[in-house]
């Protein structure tokens, strides 16, 4: 977020995407490089993993970003990974269901990995060659307006002590987010002014600044998001959760295909959610919300269609799904970092990632677990603990309720995107993102 300002949900997208296709990374290794040895995976997990993360997190840091929002090798750049990453997704898909349908020799196996690994390095093609081919830095032209993307900069400056005091707040008056926040300011100001207040202790930050976590909190912004946030990715890893057993269920015996097909999904979802939300947020100002209520709406219909327990809509449904879930991903993580800023944006993010766990727990293991166990209770009266369940029925009251929830979560994304509005106007109003504080700031 820190080092692509101007590209935050492009950012959020790609890196989310490759968290999404690991899994079918981690399949060929397993069965290319692992000859299918489970004792092997387990050390490649142990040591092997750990190892490549220290060996690689020296090139991860703080960046000087690009501050030119019309720079063409930047979005070079972004085009080519996106472009690579869908390559690799698409390339992972086929090489699991070859390897699933047909009984491949061991020379081919690790001629499929030995490809998937020039895809995964693929995006090493763009520092290699921004080494050789460097490009000449620009001068900044003068009397330039230089966004300020966190209060927590790069530079470790202390805003209270560098920000003159008036003219931050002067500056927020002129953005005009709403005008209870403009009125309140203003009376702010003038008790200031007869020494009644001290305005730096009065005001917080609004939204678009930089949170603590404990004051994003207090926030019915950050609930809301948080409770929209849970409606999408709670129901949908329930689903992911028991994918296999609801394949089953309907009578897909190759639960590895349908697998694979969510899996690759939820990556396209991630891709698009942070592309689509970044192409509308600067040409429409719209609110990246807007499409989780899309893709909510979206699922509503999927969890129906899952409902009906038909063979011939499983793939159908899966495909939606997938799309749906992974665009939840995409779009909170910038969400999170426009609202409340980058000062505790780590923290924030990972307490919303609590709504995996959370809705693993209310609606895979509570819900869909206990009326899986008593349908097949049912259909196998006698037996101690029935291991499989069959029919539409192991799973419709379980696909009802979550319906039910994405119907409430589209309900409350209504709301939260009405009441964001304004400060996506503020942020994009120049057609890339703004910090609210930096309207006075010239170079």
């Amino acid at each position: 977020m820190r080092n692509f300002p101007l590209s935050r949900g492009t950012v959020a997208g790609l890196i989310k995407g490759y968290v999404a296709v690991s899994a079918a990374v981690y399949t060929e290794t397993f069965n290319g490089m692992l000859g299918n040895s489970a004792t092997n995976l387990l050390l490649l997990l142990a040591l092997g993993i750990p190892t490549a993360c220290i060996v690689v997190m020296y090139f991860v840091r703080p960046c000087t970003p690009s501050l030119d929002e019309d720079n063409s090798t930047e979005h070079s750049h972004f085009m080519y990974t996106q472009i690579s990453s869908v390559v690799l997704g698409v390339y992972l898909m086929v090489a699991t269901i070859l390897g699933d349908t047909l009984n491949l020799s061991q020379a081919v196996t690790y001629l499929l990995f030995g490809i998937m690994i020039l895809l995964l390095l693929a995006p090493l093609a763009i520092p290699i060659k921004m080494t050789l081919y460097p490009n000449k830095q620009t001068k900044e032209k003068p009397n330039t307006l230089v966004p300020s993307y966190s209060t927590d900069s790069l530079s470790g400056a202390d805003p209270e002590n560098s920000e003159p005091l008036l003219g931050s707040a002067a500056a927020t008056l002129a953005t005009g987010t709403n005008e209870s926040d403009d009125s309140t300011d203003l009376d702010v100001l003038l008790a200031e002014g007869e020494g009644a207040v001290n305005l730096k202790k009065k005001r917080g930050p609004r939204r678009g600044d930089d949170f603590t976590f404990l004051e994003a909190l207090v926030k019915a912004d950050f609930w809301l998001l948080f409770i929209v946030y849970f409606c999408g990715v709670g129901t949908g890893v329930t689903v992911l959760n028991n994918l296999a057993q609801v394949g089953m269920s309907v009578g897909a015996n190759d639960t590895t295909i349908l697998l694979c097909l969510f899996g690759f999904c939820n990556f396209v979802g991630r891709i698009l959610g942070g592309s689509i939300s970044e192409y509308f947020v600067r040409s429409r100002m719209l609110p990246r919300p807007f499409w989780m209520m899309c893709t909510q709406i979206i699922m509503v219909v999927t969890f129906l269609l899952f409902a009906t327990g038909l063979h011939s809509l499983i793939y159908v449904s899966t495909t939606l799904l997938g799309i749906c879930y992974g665009v939840q991903f995409a779009v909170m993580i910038p969400t999170v970092s426009e609202l409340f800023g980058l000062k505790d944006f780590g923290l924030m993010y990972n307490f919303m990632l609590l709504v995996n766990p959370l809705g693993a727990f209310f609606f895979s293991a509570l819900l869909a677990g206990y009326i899986y166990d008593k349908e097949a209770a049912r259909q196998h009266p006698g037996v101690l603990e029935p291991s499989n369940c069959y029919g539409p029925d192991c799973f419709r009251v379980t696909f009802y309720v979550c319906a039910i929830v994405c119907c409430c979560g589209t309900l409350v994304s209504v709301l939260f995107i009405a009441r964001i509005k304004p400060v996506y106007q503020m942020l994009y109003a120049s057609g890339s993102f703004r910090h609210p504080r930096s309207q006075q700031q010239l170079h």
